[in-house]
This record gives structure tokens, sequence and C-alpha cells, in this order.
């Protein structure tokens, strides 16, 4: 089938079914997308924590596309394979104030840079990060008119921060309008399930996807059909939280990791909230014993051990 190439000038930075697609193309074909990191061009490689402080919010997460796919209709599936994320030599990783899932406690600007291998990333010294590149943001255009903002996602997909859409993965996205309009944006060479400081390692990237139609029968969410390389598998600690809500168990076993990583390396608390959000995993252990529900976060041990 038929191959295509879309360069980094096609981004938006709003979902908008009225845009014109960057490239028309039929089920079956081969797109290669050009992406920004999720600063929008607002952080290089010598970014500083001042950068952080001015940050554009109307300017990140910038998405490139849209892929207009013949014979799409609302109602069908989008299914797009994830055949590769080539990775730029750097990330960022940053606390926003106002931004995350500990943003009272963390108010102050953070940013590191990591140098990004094949294999590794170098969040700060003497703490590498196992790189497993994907998608933060993919999704199709949304049923109705006008400008939706770039970070909610929504049924039709978007910023889900799904760690496990990588290469080898397929993603199954509801289509809301005629053509789909699929865009995608947002790459990371590392996150945690979470991401719970709000950034995960943010790179540049080129993404190649191959599309394909589902007719009808579509699901009302998205679905991920997952690739072994995503999986975590080796010793880990877990911290918890108990507490009748969800999301102040989520944040009580997020602040558990974070005085866990503070006692076991040393490194400052802000630091601490870096790397649970880019390798620490939230998990809902039970919501059946009432009144009180169970999140965990897991951290592989080996990432503290050096």
């Amino acid at each position: 089938m038929a191959s295509f190439h879309i360069p980094r000038s096609n981004s938006h930075f709003t979902w908008n079914r009225d845009l014109a697609p960057a490239v028309t193309v039929d089920p079956g074909a081969t797109v290669s997308l050009e992406v920004a990191n999720a600063s929008g061009g607002q952080f290089g490689a010598d970014a500083s924590v001042d950068d952080v402080a001015r940050l554009d919010f109307s300017r990140v997460n910038p998405v490139t596309g849209p892929v207009f796919v013949r014979g799409a209709e609302p109602g069908d599936s989008l299914v797009v394979d994830i055949l590769s994320i080539d990775l730029d030599t750097w990330g960022w990783t940053a606390n926003i104030p106002g931004f995350g899932l500990l943003a009272d406690a963390f108010q102050t600007p953070h940013l590191r840079i990591s140098k990004v291998s094949a294999h590794t990333a170098d969040l700060m010294p003497g703490l590498r990060i196992p790189v497993v590149p994907f998608i933060g943001t993919i999704g199709v255009a949304m049923p109705s008119s006008g400008d939706h903002p770039i970070v909610p996602p929504s049924p039709q997909g978007g910023n889900m921060d799904i760690r496990h859409i990588t290469p080898g993965a397929r993603l199954h996205l509801p289509i809301a309008v005629h053509g789909a309009l699929l865009s995608l944006g947002d790459t990371h060479a590392a996150q945690g399930d979470g991401e719970v400081c709000g950034t995960a390692i943010e790179t540049s990237s080129v993404v190649t996807v191959r599309v394909h139609l589902e007719k009808g029968g579509a699901r009302p969410y998205p679905m991920v059909e997952t690739h072994p390389r995503s999986a975590r598998q080796g010793r880990a600690i877990a911290t918890t939280g108990i507490a009748p809500d969800l999301f102040e168990a989520a944040r009580a076993a997020t602040r558990g990791m974070i005085e866990e990583i503070v006692r076991r390396t040393g490194v400052t608390a802000l630091d601490a909230y870096l790397v649970a959000s880019v390798a620490g995993d939230l998990k809902i252990s039970e919501v059946v014993d009432a009144p009180n529900w169970v999140v965990s976060m897991h951290l592989e041990k080996d990432i503290l051990n050096g």
C-alpha cells in the first residue's frame, strides 16, 4: 500500500472537525508523522527552569495531522498499528506550578533535561530510566464543531497518556466524523502509569503508523492491544494509599513513593516527584471493600539501585 509523510509544519493545537487534512489515504496506508515535543518548541535541549515559568499553555501538546481516511464514517473504528517511534536524543521533564496530581504540594518550577539513548534516559546523575517510547496523544476528530482543547482526552482518544501505545501495539478509535481525521503527538521516552507530576520524558520523534478500518460496531471508547515490551516485570517496591476516595488514595500512594525515593536515594522531594511521574505505575488494587479503596504505586527497584 501507499506510504505518506507529514512534516512537523502540519501541526495543530486544538481538535476541530473542520481542519483541512494534511493527507488523504486509503485503508492499509502507512503514514509517518514528524512530532514536536509537548512544549511546542518552547523548550530546547538547553532549556532552563526560567522557561518553565514562562510556558504558554496555549502552545503545548501540538499534534501532527490530520489524516483523512477514505471510507471512514461515524460508527466505524479506526484501527491504528504503531509501527515505529524514532525518538530525539534528548527529552524534558518538568514540574509546572498548578499542574499535576500533587500541585498543592509542589508549587516551584523545576526542569530536568534527559539524554535519551536507545535503551535508557539519564533523568539525573546516577538515575537512569528504561526507555519505552510511546504516543501520549493520539485521536480522531470529535463530533461537535468548533475548537476543542488538546489536553483533556475524550471518547475519540486524544491526550490519553497510555504508556502501552508503543511500537507493536494496535489502537482502536471510535470514529465520529467523515474521514476520521487522525492526529497524534506528545511522544514520550518513558512515563509511569498516572504521569503524576503532569509530564513524562517529553521528546520529539518521527512516528510511523498503518491505518485500517473496521466497519460498524465501534466501541464507545478507545481500546489498546498491547505489546509485551510495554510491560514492567522486574522486582518492585509498592507504596499504598487507602481512602474512601480514589483520587485521594492515588495522592497518598504517590506521596508515599516520593518519601521512599528520597529515603533510598537522597534526592530532593521535587526530583523524586519527577521520578514517580516517569517510572512509577499507579494501580487500582481494589474497589470492593467499602468504604475504603486501595491504590498502589509500583516502581522497579533497579531504577533506584543505579
